[in-house]
């Protein structure tokens, strides 16, 4: 596979524009040098606070930034975008930079909780991946005012190969993965081994709604009913509701798994390094998976703006975003690191899909406010057994 096929997929469903790098005149003789213009100071006190998805960020990459800018960084994580979405609409929240999934990016812009980007102080922002922009802007920030993407990847299904196999015995693996996590016929017989869903309302009643047939990003209510009423066949079969799928799938807690690509790729390298026979599989449905963002924003009440824009910047140079590829198994946006990031990594195809399949994956959207809060009731009461 050619690690740059995704991008060439990208610009299928928007215009990608391209940039030309200009050649500077050679510079002309001067008999007395001329002094260099004044950069802007940054008055603020050295402290960033950063708020973002937890086992989501390279080794070393804050110590670096830290011992670069002498800028104190204190990094706390959460586990669901609802988490984070509560602490934002509350207030005060006390964060600099966020990482909030696409989905709950775009209410937020429009609830006025993120503030836009001063681009001037993102040099770096010329590294990142024309049609990717073009994708979040088409769909979650217009005009790319307030989001820088963080990582992308997709939800889908994930599985113990070996375990998988001799639970299903003679029954032979269905051609669309949905079916492993959604059809009694699967779900009854890969119970022995544990089956596990993300515990999130947002994360499994779109899966579920795209599985039927439905919008998998409706604001219909009547909807969630329909997609719970299919959830609740298998409910008894469902042995795990998990925040910490990595641990849980290369731990033997669950061989089968709805969950992000990445977490399903770190799961089987950490499987590997724990000397683990286990082969451990991002799926790729033949209906599609959901791709989503995961985007840095900086929040409308940072107290330290300007070291918030210098943490993103460092993060768009190309080494750190290679970096993000080749340990945390999350495909980067960044073009410009493409040629740092690890051969097997970037020939991984369900890190860096191909163009083929990435045709068939349903672009991220959002929901609206009640639309959430009947989405999260639906969930509530199937996840009951209600």
């Amino acid at each position: 596979m050619k690690k740059y096929l995704w991008s060439f997929a990208l610009s299928a469903i928007v215009l990608a524009g391209c940039g030309k790098k200009e050649e500077l005149p050679a510079p002309v003789a001067a008999p007395v040098a001329s002094a260099p213009a004044t950069a802007p100071v940054n008055t603020e006190e050295k402290v960033l606070n950063i708020y973002n998805w937890a086992d989501y960020i390279p080794d070393g990459m804050i110590a670096t930034f830290e011992k670069e800018t002498g800028i104190k960084v204190n990094y706390d994580s959460f586990e669901t975008n609802e988490a984070l979405h509560a602490k934002l609409v509350a207030g005060n929240s006390g964060y600099d930079i966020v990482v909030p999934g696409s989905v709950f990016a775009k209410p937020q812009i429009e609830g006025g909780l993120l503030q836009a980007l001063d681009k001037s102080k993102i040099p770096n922002l010329s590294n990142l991946d024309t049609p990717m922009m073009a994708t979040l802007a088409k769909y979650t920030d217009p005009d790319n005012k307030h989001l820088v993407p963080w990582a992308w990847g997709f939800t889908t299904v994930g599985i113990n190969k070996n375990k998988v196999a001799k639970a299903l015995g003679e029954t032979p693996m269905p051609e669309n993965a949905w079916d492993l996590v959604f059809k009694p016929e699967y779900t009854s017989k890969l119970k022995s081994c544990g089956i596990a869903y993300l515990d999130s309302p947002t994360e499994i009643i779109p899966v579920a709604l795209h599985y039927i047939g439905k919008d998998a990003y409706s604001n219909d209510p009547a909807d969630y009913k329909l997609a719970t009423d299919m959830l609740a066949k298998v409910r008894k079969d469902v042995r795990i509701f998990s925040s910490t799928m990595i641990d849980d799938i290369a731990g033997g807690k669950a061989c089968v798994a709805i969950g992000w690509s990445g977490d399903i790729n770190l799961a089987a390298d950490r499987a590997k390094e724990n000397q683990s026979k286990d082969e451990i599989e991002a799926m790729l449905p033949n209906t599609g998976a959901l791709i989503f963002f995961d985007t840095i924003a900086i929040t409308k009440d940072a107290r330290h703006p300007n070291n918030a824009h210098a943490f993103i910047d460092f993060y768009l140079r190309p080494e750190n975003a290679a970096l993000m590829a080749n340990e945390m198994n999350y495909p980067t946006a960044n073009k410009a690191a493409m040629h740092l990031v690890n051969p097997e990594i970037a020939a991984n195809k369900t890190i860096f899909v191909e163009s083929d399949y990435l045709a068939k994956m349903i672009p991220p959207s959002s929901f609206s406010n009640e639309a959430r809060e009947a989405m999260a009731n639906a969930y509530n009461s199937f996840k009951k057994g209600k």
